[in-house]
């Protein structure tokens, strides 16, 4: 959940910083935060088909 934490504090920069005018630092923010959710959903993926897996041989 740390992960999905950072990516929504990011996305939250990103929108404060585009509304202020901005750009360069709500683009860095909007990216870094694209790459933390992308992380985290991965991360997510297979921790849910390694699950899956396993309680089928249990």
């Amino acid at each position: 959940m740390s992960l999905l934490k950072w990516a929504l504090i990011f996305f939250l920069i990103s929108i404060v910083a585009a509304i202020f005018g901005f750009g360069g630092i709500s683009h860095a923010a909007a990216d870094i935060a694209r790459v933390l959710f992308f992380v985290f959903v991965v991360i997510f993926v297979v921790l849910l088909v390694l699950g899956l897996v396993l309680a089928r041989r249990v």
